[in-house]
């Protein structure tokens, strides 16, 4: 591995270092969390900027980009902004909607769309009240009725900005509920659609983008609305998830070096006993083990995203690095508040806020626990004597 920066990624990294100092200043940040969504003039500057369309394949308008450098866009972000905006939500959702066999209309129609908001037309509604990590737990179904149309009933939950895009890309069983059912459809539908009604849900993070639950009674379907094939949408939801994985662990590191950056310029500048608390061990320590925290994360993330665009496996690799680092990073956030003492408890700082929003990410794209789960049993199997 070349672990040095090419010259378009070290411009890239000065090109969002800019633009965060213009699009995302506390102030603005602080409106946007307030408003719980982003701002239409950050939306559009981000893809004016081009940053937007980064990942997205060049056949339907993107720029083509490997991997290392959609992480390092991802993380400087979360860096010089120091918060998580839906930025990285959004591209994800449109490479997943060209990735899940969408027809070339309902791509370029969804593209028109992003390329002049910086918005896709959807929110993703995966997830269940029973079922997160446990897909196969889903219970939300479609029946085929005689006039062809299908019925959609259930309910989805966790849906990011659900109560904010016209159309939801909802996951649901064919026919039967049943656990062992592997049969699922994707389906883009219009949020007006009759029975289709939402429910906000608070967070106490990550506020600049809001979620809602979702409830289907009874919801008309037609075969038009359906996205990629009928009876493979388990597998278009397993497709993605590694990607996902990595860039979530980018947006963590940059929040965490966020918090870092104030953490180690502030022990300079606070006195204590006649002396900066950059004098005293335990401050040095904190600083050391957050330091190396972040090293160790980086290094993980990059190595793995190398993997990738070698095309090779990152099935252990994706989910060491998820439990790993979205918790050492909100453990270097939670540090850096406590350099601060109790000016880090209030609002004063951006602290608390980075702190919120990181332990958020141990829990979204696969919980701590489920990383144990993928990464440990294929380490048994790996080690297994011959």
């Amino acid at each position: 591995m070349d672990f040095g920066l090419t010259d378009e990624q070290q411009l890239l990294i000065e090109s969002v270092k800019k633009f965060a100092e213009r699009y995302a200043t506390e102030e603005q940040i602080k409106e946007m969390y307030a408003n719980h969504r982003m701002s239409d003039e950050l939306s559009k500057a981000w893809m004016e900027n081009g940053f937007g369309l980064m990942g997205i394949p060049e056949d339907y308008g993107g720029i083509e980009t490997d991997l290392v450098t959609l992480g390092i866009l991802t993380e400087e972000f979360a860096h010089w902004s120091g918060c998580m905006l839906p930025t990285l939500n959004n591209t994800l959702a449109m490479r997943d909607f060209i990735d899940f066999g969408a027809s070339p209309d309902q791509i370029q129609s969804a593209m028109d769309s992003y390329m002049q908001t910086g918005l896709p037309i959807f929110s993703l509604g995966f997830s269940e009240p029973g079922a997160g990590s446990d897909n196969q737990a889903m219970t939300c179904t479609t029946k085929k009725q005689a006039d062809g149309t299908y019925i959609l009933s259930g309910q989805k939950t966790w849906v990011t900005q659900g109560e904010v895009f016209p159309n939801v890309l909802v996951i649901a069983k064919d026919e039967d509920s049943a656990r062992e059912n592997r049969s699922m459809s994707m389906w883009l539908v219009p949020r007006d659609t009759p029975g289709l009604t939402t429910a906000p849900l608070n967070k106490i993070g990550q506020q600049a983008s809001a979620f809602c639950d979702m409830y289907f009674d009874g919801v008309v379907l037609t075969d038009d609305m359906r996205i990629g094939e009928a009876g493979r949408g388990f597998y278009n939801l397993m497709k993605n998830f590694e990607t996902e994985r990595c860039l979530i662990v980018a947006q963590c590191i940059g929040s965490a070096q966020a918090a870092m950056d104030d953490a180690a310029a502030y022990v300079s500048e606070r006195q204590t006993f006649g002396h900066p608390i950059s004098d005293y061990q335990l401050i040095q320590l904190k600083l050391t083990e957050m330091e190396t925290a972040l090293q160790t994360s980086r290094d993980m993330l990059y190595r793995t995203l190398w993997k990738m665009d070698n095309k090779q496996s990152v099935r252990i690799d994706s989910a060491l690095l998820k439990r790993y680092a979205a918790r050492e990073c909100t453990k270097v956030a939670s540090e850096a508040m406590q350099i601060y003492g109790g000016l880090g408890y209030t609002d004063e700082t951006r602290l608390g806020r980075i702190w919120t929003d990181l332990r958020g990410m141990e829990i979204a794209g696969g919980t701590d626990e489920i990383m144990v789960y993928i990464a440990g049993r294929q380490l048994a199997k790996q080690y297994k004597r011959k």
